[in-house]
């Protein structure tokens, strides 16, 4: 399947400002613009791994843009920063990984993860709130699915 990148440009509440981000993606039909995000959005809000997308050209940005999700995975995303600087961020990112949830990581403290649409978010949930009680980490419920 053809691989493509797509450009997403958005306010971030967080940030208060607009930010872009670049996300890979698979071709599920070129012609009408439909494609399968195929990497977890670092900062990209309301968005999921495998969700399906509608993005066209954008001569503004001269980049494949997109418009609008068509049809959500099911999957949540998951952004966490390691609070402690003590603890090693790929120590964390492996507790969770033990429970099924993939990550991708940016810097020293930070990175996002995925819940798969057909796990049981409960414990990965009562697992972040352990380690925000703890002081070790935030988080925020990028995207969270109807599932979890």
């Amino acid at each position: 399947m053809a691989s493509v990148k797509i450009l997403f440009r958005f306010h971030s509440d967080t940030l208060d400002e607009t930010v872009v981000e670049t996300l890979r993606a698979s071709v599920i039909n070129g012609d009408k613009g439909h494609y399968r995000i195929d990497s977890i959005p670092f900062y990209v809000p309301r968005l999921a791994c495998g969700d399906i997308v509608f993005a066209e050209f954008d001569d503004d940005e001269a980049a494949l843009t997109y418009r609008e999700t068509i049809r959500p995975s099911g999957n949540s995303t998951i952004q966490v920063i390691v609070m402690d600087h003590s603890k090693n961020v790929e120590d964390v990112r492996e507790i969770f990984r033990e429970m099924g949830c993939e990550s991708e990581g940016k810097g020293n403290n930070y990175f996002v993860m995925e819940v798969p649409a057909d796990m049981d978010y409960g414990p990965v949930k009562l697992k972040l709130e352990l380690l925000l009680d703890k002081g070790i980490l935030d988080y925020a419920e990028a995207c969270l699915s109807e599932n979890h």
